[in-house]
């Protein structure tokens, strides 16, 4: 299958578009590492003032695909398959472990008030995030258990992370109505509104960088978090939305935000160190090499700018909404899912 999508018609010069955080993109003509990365080879990010003000692109509704990527087929040649780098590969174990109890944690708290909601919009809008999120768990489910063949703790990781669900599930037997035990409740959706502004920067962050795509030695890795990240920023908007809906107080998501944008990727760094020595016995060996993989990682483009883009979240006025992602859906969106999109034949 052709993995390249038409490429737009050229222009002279280059032609700019406002991104995340206001971010500028730079529409170059051509990707230097089309070979892999070729759905980048128009986005280009470059540094600007944050201008997230009014709203920039028109809420859809997400799209819900049953997606197989084969994992357990055959495992990645290299155990590390994240640009060579222990550390990195650690990492995104790391992160895929912790997105199946993640995931379920967004689903409850945003379920949990669906029968509050009067919008029908919104009401079809949170069933379809629910639709993504549970396929996210389902498909890193079963990459953690290659990851964890290839000696990866992420069965730890994912048992440990999962007793909030015990804990909920006890909490909402006891006192079904959501609005019994409210400050718990709202602390909940409030940690799942910062979370789905911290993983919409994530993904911005890896459909847009060419070198991103090329450090993903792994095909299906690859495909797994391309997929992932563009519905996350597909259905961005719907937990803030149902947030404001209910009416939590905007203090609660603002706590939450300055305590992710300060902790978020220090207790992934954290996590990593901790799945490499305990697991790891290369990595224990070499703690000159991990300190070196992780400065590099913390410079790649993933976590690159995190920080300057949680900026906007703390603003009062703040709606995901704002920054405008619809050039770089389009063309994420044809490129998996065209004609010729390279994981059509994955679809279920």
């Amino acid at each position: 299958m052709d993995r390249h999508p038409a490429k737009p018609t050229p222009w002279n010069g280059v032609a700019t578009l406002t991104g995340a955080a206001g971010q500028r993109v730079l529409l170059d003509e051509e990707c230097p590492k089309s070979s892999i990365s070729c759905p980048l080879c128009s986005f280009r990010v470059h540094d600007a003032a944050p201008n997230v003000t009014g709203m920039a692109n028109v809420t859809a509704h997400p799209t819900v695909r049953r997606m197989n990527f084969g994992f357990g087929v055959q495992a990645p040649a290299n155990k590390y398959f994240a640009d060579g780098s222990m550390v990195f590969s650690h990492m995104v174990a790391v992160l895929s472990a912790i997105f199946p109890p993640g995931e379920e944690l967004f689903v409850r708290s945003v379920r949990r008030y669906k029968d509050q909601l009067i919008d029908p919009d919104l009401k079809q809008r949170v069933a379809a995030f629910i639709g993504q999120e549970k396929t996210h768990g389902l498909q890193h489910r079963e990459l953690n258990e290659q990851l964890a063949a290839m000696g990866y703790p992420t069965a730890w990781f994912e048992y440990l992370l999962e007793c909030t669900e015990r804990m909920e599930k006890f909490t909402d037997k006891q006192y079904p109505d959501p609005d019994q035990l409210p400050r718990l409740r709202r602390f909940f959706l409030g940690f799942t509104v910062a979370a789905e502004h911290f993983t919409a920067v994530w993904a911005e962050n890896i459909l847009k960088s060419p070198e991103i795509q090329t450090m993903m030695y792994a095909p299906e890795i690859r495909n797994l978090l391309n997929w992932h990240a563009l519905e996350e920023l597909e259905h961005k908007s719907v937990a803030f939305d149902v947030y404001r809906a209910v009416g939590v107080p905007e203090s609660t998501r603002l706590r939450w935000m300055t305590f992710a944008s300060h902790f978020g990727i220090p207790i992934l760094v954290l996590f990593t160190w901790i799945s490499i020595a305990t697991t790891d016995h290369e990595g224990r060996r070499q703690p000159v090499r991990i300190i070196k993989e992780t400065v590099q990682m913390l410079r790649n483009p993933m976590w690159k700018g995190f920080y300057k883009s949680m900026k906007p979240f703390k603003n009062p006025s703040f709606h995901p909404d704002q920054i405008d992602n619809t050039e770089l859906l389009t063309t994420w969106q044809e490129a998996l899912f065209g004609e010729r999109g390279e994981l059509a034949g994955h679809l279920r």
